[in-house]
């Protein structure tokens, strides 16, 4: 046994040690938890096998010699390779929902996931009604997921460019019931969809700006460049979504796309569009929406 085992005996040890060594790192936080103090107690209750919600009654429970070495572990884990803890414990939740995760996909994390939780009000009146749906830049498959959940008759499709990423999504689908509702396809963006034609896109692409992505922390150095990185100006993908995505939308058929701090070149780059910016809990100009005849209208214009 370690003098580090030895002296550490109860969740609350470890956790106040945990929460020191975060910080002395200097860790950098951001898919799942915000602190130092949150992303151990996290990884403490799941390696022990606790409810993630019920920290306070287990402070002072002593842990065995196993449970020891199993904390230590995944601590030394996170400080020395700057694992994310989504990648350590292979799970990530977006409100409720519980998804699988490893290195193959970009750990979930969206402005549209708070969007979805009130299905889109005001501008989707009627969620029953949206009967055909596209999320675009899948990876995990969450956002599609919870498309299906929020939209109960909508048959949803799925694209992305990497099998690896389909292959997590497709493990995520059949972990939430939804094998017949969620349609995964491997599309570089809209460029292999087809024969359909939406009632609702979300979109969560890569918009990291080539500026940014150098300065970006280890930890975001573990999920795919393929997910993160959006060009010079952060908005290639965005490009070619905002240039075909109108084709594939019915009469008043929406598009939500995610562009993170991008709204300034956004509006630069596409003057005749006119965005509307959806404010979530922690964001107002992070996701914009666009209605397919606004699409159809600004394209034409620019033709």
């Amino acid at each position: 046994m370690s003098t580090l085992t030895q002296e550490l005996e109860t969740l609350r040890d470890w956790l106040r040690y945990a929460v020191s060594r975060f910080n002395l790192t200097g860790l950098s936080f951001g898919h799942g938890t915000a602190n130092a103090y949150d992303e151990a107690a996290y990884l403490l209750l799941h390696t022990l096998h606790l409810p993630l919600d019920r920290l306070e009654p287990f402070l002072d429970a002593k842990l065995t010699h196993t449970e020891r070495e199993e904390v230590q572990d995944i601590i030394a884990r996170r400080v020395n390779e700057r694992v994310p803890a989504a990648y350590l414990t292979h799970e990530a939740w977006l409100g409720e929902h519980r998804f699988y995760v490893d290195e193959r996909v970009l750990i979930p994390r969206s402005y549209i996931a708070e969007l979805l939780r009130d299905g889109l009000s005001p501008w989707i009146a009627e969620p029953d009604k949206v009967q055909t749906a596209l999320d675009l830049c899948t990876g995990s498959g969450c956002l599609a997921i919870m498309v299906a959940h929020h939209f109960p008759n909508a048959d949803v499709d799925a694209a992305d460019i990497s099998s690896d990423a389909l292959a997590v999504a497709l493990r995520n689908v059949a972990d939430h019931g939804l094998q017949g509702r969620v349609n995964l396809i491997r599309s570089d963006l809209l460029s292999n969809l087809t024969e359909k034609n939406y009632d609702l896109i979300v979109s969560n692409p890569p918009y990291v700006t080539a500026m940014a992505m150098e300065e970006l922390p280890p930890e975001y150095l573990h999920e795919p460049q393929l997910a993160l990185a959006g060009g010079d100006d952060g908005l290639d993908a965005v490009r070619t979504i905002l240039a075909r995505a109108g084709e594939f939308l019915n009469p008043d058929g929406l598009l939500v796309v995610e562009l993170g701090q991008n709204r300034a070149a956004a509006e630069a780059a596409f003057p005749r569009l006119p965005f509307t910016w959806l404010s979530t809990e922690s964001s107002d100009d992070a996701v914009f929406l666009l209605r397919r005849e606004e699409l159809l209208a600004a394209n034409r214009a620019a033709a």
